[in-house]
C-alpha cells in the first residue's frame, strides 16, 4: 500500500456495542416490536406463497393433459360391458355413452398398444364425442380462480405489512437520531472543559453528525430487514423439509458454501468498519481546522502542506472504505452464484423425482421459489450484519461520548450568592493547580481583591493568567487551596450561580449568525434602548446605524464586518449583563489604537462599581488599574500600581519598555 500504512486496530466489542444500542432504544421498544412482528408476518406470508403456487401449477397442469385415470377406467368398463352382451347405454360421471360409441372406442383402443401418451393424443380426435368429453384436458377454473385470488391477497397483504413496518422503522430511526443529538447537546453542556481541551473539535463534530447518521440509516435499513430475512431463512428450511426432504437436503447442501463464505467475510471486514469511523473523525478534524484558519494557510503558503496531510487522511478513509466495502461487496455476487447453482441442483434432482413419480412438476416450481427465499435471506443477513458492524462502530463512538465523565453533580450545594447583593470581594488562598497533577502551573497563589477593585494581570505567555480566570469561573477545580467570593468558597456554589456573577469578554470574538440585536442581548431580556446605550458606550452605535436594518441586520460569516467591530459587539454584550464581577481577557487585542482609546474609556465605565480582572499583553491599556499583578511561572512576582512597578524597574518595567523598543 502506498502512502500512509493503516494497521487496523483490534475490532471493538461488537456485542457490547449492540447491547448498548438496544438498551438505549428502550423508549421505542413497542414500535420496534410491532415493526418486527409485521416483518415476521410478511415473511411468513411469503413462505406460504410457494406451496400455493405449487397447487396452482398442478391445477393448471391437470388441464393440459388428458384424464388418464378416466381413460384407464373406461378401457376396463366398456370392453367388459360389450363382452357381456349388454347393448344398452352406460352412464359414467354424468355422461351417457351409447353402445355405438362403445364399439367405436373399442376400435380406437385396439390401435393403442400399452400406455403410449403420444399415440393417445393422436387418437383423441377419433374417439366418440361422449368419451372424448370425459377424457379430454379441461381446467377447473373455480379452483384456479380461488388459488389465484388467495395468492394475490397473500402477496398484497405481505407487501402492505412490509410497507407499514418500513414506515415505522423510518420514524423510529429518525426520532432516535434526534434523541441522540439532543442527548449529545445536553452532554456538551455538562462535560468539563478539559474534555474539549484534549479532543479535536472535528472528531467531536463527526460523532454528532456522521456517527449519528450512520446509526439512523443502519437501523432504518437493516434491523427489520434482518429479522424478516432470518424468518424467511428458517421458514423456508422448514417448508422445504415439509414439502420434500430429499430436495431440501440437496438445496441446503448446495448453499452451504454461502454460509462459510459469509462468516469468513464478516470476520475480516469488522475491523475496517471500526477503523473507518475513526479515520473519518480525523479527516473531519483536519478539514475543520484548515477551513477555520484558511487565511493563515493562504498567507503562509501552507496549501501544499495542508493538502498533503488531507490527501493522507483522505487516503486512509478511502483505504478503510475500500477494504470494508470490497469485502462486504463480495457477498451479493457470491450469494447470486450460490442461488443459481442451487436452482440447477433443484431442477436436476426434481426432474429425477418426477420421472420416478415421487413428486409433481408443481413441487419443482415451489422449490425454485424456496431456494430463492433460502439464498436471498443469506445475502440480506450478510448485508444486515455488515450494516450492524457500521452501526456498532458508530454507536460505540457516540455512547463513548455520552458516557464521558461529567462535571460533579452540584445538587447538594445549597449556598447561593444574590447577584444584586454581592459586593465583589475575591480571595485566592494558597491555590495550586496543574492540568496534569504531576506538573503544577500555579504553585502557591495568594491574593486578596477588595470589592470594586480593578486588578490587572500581566505576564509572559504560559505564566498562568488565563488559567487563573478558568479557576475563578470554576471551569477547572483547584488541586488544593481555595477561591472565595465574598468569603464564600466557590466549591459550595454552583457553576450556574458563579457564571451569573461574572461578565466575561474574551480575546476570541464570538458572533453567531443572527441579528445585531440578538448578538448583543444574548441570553438576556434587554430592551432596544438598553442595547443602543451599550452600543453608544462602546462607540459602535454609528456603525450599527449605518447597517441596513440597524439592529435587525443579520450577521453572517460572509459579511464585511471587521474583527475589531465584532469585538466591540461582544464588549457591548458584556455591558448588557448587570453582574458585580468582570473578566476582560485581552478584550482589546482585536481593535486598532484609536478604537482602543475609545474602548478603554468605555471599559472604565463598565468597570465602575465592579470588581474587575483584566488580562492584558498590551500594557498601555492597564495603566489605570488599582493593582497590577505580575505573574511568572504560576507565581506573583510583583504587584502594585503602574507607577510603583515602573519605579521598581523590575520585570514589569522590562515588559512595559520592551513594547516600545524599535
Amino acid at each position: 500500500m502506498k502512502g500512509r500504512n493503516i494497521k487496523p486496530e483490534k475490532a471493538n466489542n461488537f456485542g457490547e456495542a449492540i447491547k448498548k444500542l438496544f438498551t438505549n432504544l428502550k423508549d421505542f421498544k413497542f414500535l420496534i416490536i410491532i415493526s418486527i412482528l409485521l416483518s415476521t408476518i410478511g415473511a411468513v406470508m411469503s413462505i406460504i406463497g410457494p406451496n400455493k403456487l405449487s397447487d396452482l401449477t398442478d391445477e393448471i397442469g391437470k388441464g393440459l393433459v388428458i384424464k388418464y385415470k378416466d381413460f384407464e377406467e373406461l378401457s376396463k368398463v366398456i370392453p367388459s360391458n360389450v363382452m357381456s352382451g349388454n347393448t344398452s347405454d352406460i352412464k359414467y360421471k354424468g355422461y351417457v355413452i351409447s353402445y355405438k360409441d362403445e364399439l367405436k372406442f373399442l376400435d380406437v383402443l385396439s390401435t393403442i398398444k400399452g400406455k403410449d401418451d403420444k399415440l393417445i393424443y393422436k387418437k383423441l380426435d377419433k374417439l366418440p364425442k361422449s368419451i372424448k368429453e370425459i377424457i379430454k384436458p379441461s381446467m377447473n377454473m373455480t379452483n384456479i380462480y380461488n388459488i389465484g385470488i388467495f395468492l394475490v391477497s397473500l402477496y398484497l397483504i405481505s407487501a402492505l405489512f412490509n410497507l407499514i413496518q418500513g414506515l415505522i422503522m423510518s420514524d423510529v430511526s429518525n426520532k432516535f437520531a434526534k434523541n441522540l443529538r439532543s442527548r449529545i447537546s445536553n452532554k456538551i453542556n455538562i462535560l468539563p472543559l478539559k474534555y474539549f481541551d484534549s479532543r479535536q473539535i472535528g472528531d467531536i463534530l463527526s460523532r454528532i453528525t456522521n456517527d449519528v447518521d450512520t446509526i439512523a440509516q443502519s437501523m432504518n435499513q437493516s434491523l427489520s430487514t434482518l429479522v424478516g430475512a432470518i424468518t424467511l431463512f428458517i421458514g423456508s428450511i422448514i417448508m422445504m423439509f415439509v414439502t420434500n426432504y430429499i430436495m431440501a437436503i440437496a438445496a441446503i447442501l448446495s448453499s452451504l458454501f454461502g454460509f462459510i463464505f459469509m462468516f469468513i467475510v464478516l470476520g475480516k471486514s469488522q475491523k475496517y468498519f471500526s477503523l473507518r469511523q475513526k479515520e473519518l473523525g480525523k479527516l473531519n478534524s483536519h478539514i475543520e481546522e484548515i477551513y477555520s484558519s484558511h487565511n493563515v494557510v493562504k498567507v503562509y503558503n501552507g496549501y501544499d502542506d495542508a493538502k498533503g496531510k488531507f490527501d493522507k487522511l483522505n487516503k486512509s478513509v478511502y483505504d478503510c472504505n475500500r477494504k470494508s466495502q470490497f469485502l462486504s461487496g463480495l457477498m451479493p455476487p457470491m450469494m447470486g452464484f450460490i442461488g443459481n447453482f442451487s436452482y440447477v441442483v433443484v431442477c436436476v434432482v426434481g426432474a429425477f423425482l418426477v420421472i420416478k413419480g415421487n413428486i409433481t412438476f408443481g413441487v419443482i416450481i415451489a422449490f425454485i421459489l424456496y431456494v430463492r427465499l433460502f439464498t436471498s435471506p443469506l445475502s440480506q443477513i450478510a448485508q444486515g450484519l455488515t450494516s450492524l458492524q457500521s452501526t456498532a462502530a458508530a454507536s460505540e463512538r457516540v455512547f463513548e461520548f455520552i458516557e464521558e465523565t461529567e462535571m460533579e453533580d452540584e445538587a447538594n450545594l445549597n449556598d447561593k450568592l444574590d447577584v444584586c447583593k454581592v459586593e465583589g470581594k475575591v480571595t485566592f488562598d494558597h491555590v495550586k493547580f496543574g492540568y496534569n497533577p504531576d506538573k503544577l502551573i500555579i504553585k502557591d497563589f495568594n491574593l486578596d481583591v477588595k470589592a470594586g477593585s480593578n486588578v490587572a494581570i500581566v505576564g509572559p505567555t504560559g505564566a498562568g493568567k488565563t488559567t487563573l480566570v478558568n479557576l475563578l469561573m470554576k471551569f477547572y477545580k483547584v488541586n488544593s487551596g481555595d477561591i472565595k467570593i465574598d468569603d464564600i468558597s466557590i466549591n459550595s456554589l454552583t457553576r450556574l450561580n458563579i457564571h451569573d456573577l461574572f461578565i466575561m469578554v474574551l480575546q476570541d470574538t464570538w458572533v453567531f449568525n443572527g441579528t445585531i440585536r440578538d448578538n448583543v442581548k444574548y441570553n438576556s431580556e434587554a430592551t432596544d434602548e438598553e442595547i443602543w446605550a451599550a452600543l453608544k458606550t462602546v462607540g459602535v452605535d454609528h456603525f450599527v446605524k449605518s447597517l441596513p436594518g440597524g439592529l435587525d441586520f443579520v450577521v453572517t460569516d460572509n459579511d464585511s464586518i471587521s474583527q475589531g467591530q465584532k469585538q466591540l459587539l461582544t464588549i457591548a454584550r458584556g455591558m448588557i449583563k448587570n453582574s458585580p464581577l468582570l473578566i476582560l481577557d485581552e478584550a482589546t487585542s482585536s481593535v486598532d489604537t484609536r478604537t482602543e482609546e475609545l474602548v478603554s474609556k468605555a471599559m472604565d465605565k463598565l468597570m465602575h462599581g465592579r470588581t474587575s480582572f483584566v488580562i492584558a499583553h498590551r500594557l498601555s491599556t492597564i495603566k489605570n488599574a488599582d493593582v497590577i499583578l505580575v505573574m511568572k511561572d504560576g507565581d506573583i512576582i510583583e504587584s502594585g500600581s503602574h507607577d510603583e512597578l515602573m519605579n521598581k524597574n523590575g520585570f514589569y518595567a522590562e515588559l512595559y519598555n520592551s513594547q516600545f523598543e524599535n
